[in-house]
């Protein structure tokens, strides 16, 4: 028998840039980024997409963006900057892929040229899935607003859109051309937006860095009351460990090991239990709330780590409960492991901690334990 074998491998080089004042005339950041991959000769097309909420919060941000480019000889700014609404609700609205997909065609923008997305994580990731289906693959660009999306999502190699009442279930891996974290965003969140974004950090420090946990918990009261700085390494330290990870394991996840998705199949779940009344990150909290009680129920996770997980969830201010866990006696909620396995590719796999920084895979969950551990956050929820 004949055969013929291939086998080839793609380098993707990407930054991600930390400042205060992108679009400020004195910062170069950006343009030193297009002076790097464009000339005068041949100036790159950029088409924006932006998260109507940050619009709401920066009014005159349109304008300072057309003041940016408008000088720069090696930039062709697109004049029409389009709007979507931000949330949950951008990936749950295929009109709004087809409007950006449409207005691709309209400018005429190709693979040379770059779709630039402003706003949270649900913004950035419709922006980055409506440019890699484009020409089979536009670049992108990230400007990241919330916590959650510049130290977690907007850092990473994923786009999508939820479908079939299914979170993500059409997505790509398409690689950002580049990321800029810009900290005055941060400063118009709400208490709640300001939290949510913290769960993705205790995530990746309970399953990579117990420093970077200890010095959560040292800084918990401070990251709560809004201190910049603290949260700034939060960012820094949460975005160098997600990349850390994405270059190290599996970018585009070929296996089913998945710790980056600790806490996430229930999160999900509840995600649209709650008509995503709960954010991501408040979701996220409650799952690994479960999971790290769960664990220790199995015998895995010693008290005393369980302890100091829910104490620095509480710190932060996330609920370790919500009704929806409880949704026609748990099974809701459980359902919610069979369309993780799904999104895995067939086999279940599930990371539990062993320890803070230590964890195990388990390709089983025992439903009448999921079952106690909600009941045991009940009653925990119920003693704050």
């Amino acid at each position: 028998m004949n055969q013929l074998h291939q086998s080839f491998s793609v380098q993707f080089t990407y930054s991600v840039s930390f400042t205060d004042g992108l679009f400020d005339a004195h910062n170069t950041l950006f343009a030193d980024f297009l002076a790097s991959q464009s000339t005068a000769e041949h100036p790159k097309k950029l088409l924006f997409v932006l998260d109507g909420g940050i619009l709401t919060a920066f009014p005159d941000l349109t304008n300072q963006i057309r003041a940016y480019f408008a000088h720069l000889p090696n930039a062709q700014l697109i004049n029409d900057l389009l709007t979507v609404s931000g949330g949950e609700g951008a990936k749950n609205d295929p009109a709004l892929v087809e409007r950006i997909v449409d207005a691709i065609d309209r400018h005429g923008i190709d693979r040379h040229a770059y779709v630039v997305g402003i706003g949270g994580g649900s913004v950035l990731d419709l922006v980055g899935y409506a440019a890699a289906i484009s020409h089979r693959g536009i670049r992108h660009i990230r400007i990241p607003t919330t916590v959650l999306a510049q130290n977690d999502s907007g850092v990473g190699v994923k786009n999508s859109v939820n479908y079939r009442g299914k979170k993500n279930f059409l997505g790509t891996f398409a690689p950002p051309a580049a990321v800029f974290n810009d900290f005055r965003f941060l400063r118009m969140l709400n208490d709640r937006d300001w939290r949510a974004g913290m769960a993705e950090a205790v995530k990746v420090a309970l399953i990579k860095d117990p420093a970077f946990f200890d010095w959560l918990e040292t800084n918990g009261p401070a990251l709560s009351q809004r201190d910049a700085g603290a949260m700034q390494y939060l960012i820094h330290r949460c975005a160098d460990l997600h990349l850390q990870h994405i270059a190290s394991g599996d970018p585009f996840e070929q296996g089913s090991s998945r710790p980056l998705d600790f806490g996430h199949w229930s999160a999900h779940k509840l995600e649209y239990l709650t008509n995503f009344e709960l954010r991501h990150g408040e979701a996220v909290a409650i799952g690994m709330a479960l999971d790290c009680q769960y664990a220790h129920l199995l015998g895995l996770l010693a008290e005393t780590d369980l302890n100091r997980i829910l104490n620095l969830l509480q710190t932060l201010g996330f609920d370790l409960y919500h009704p929806a866990l409880d949704s026609d006696n748990g099974d809701a909620v459980l359902r919610g492991l069979n369309e993780f396995r799904e999104h895995l590719g067939g086999r279940l796999t599930i990371l539990l901690l062993t320890s803070i920084g230590q964890g195990v895979e388990v390709h089983e969950m025992d439903e009448a334990l999921v079952r106690q551990a909600i009941g045991q956050l009940a009653s925990e929820q119920k003693t704050v």
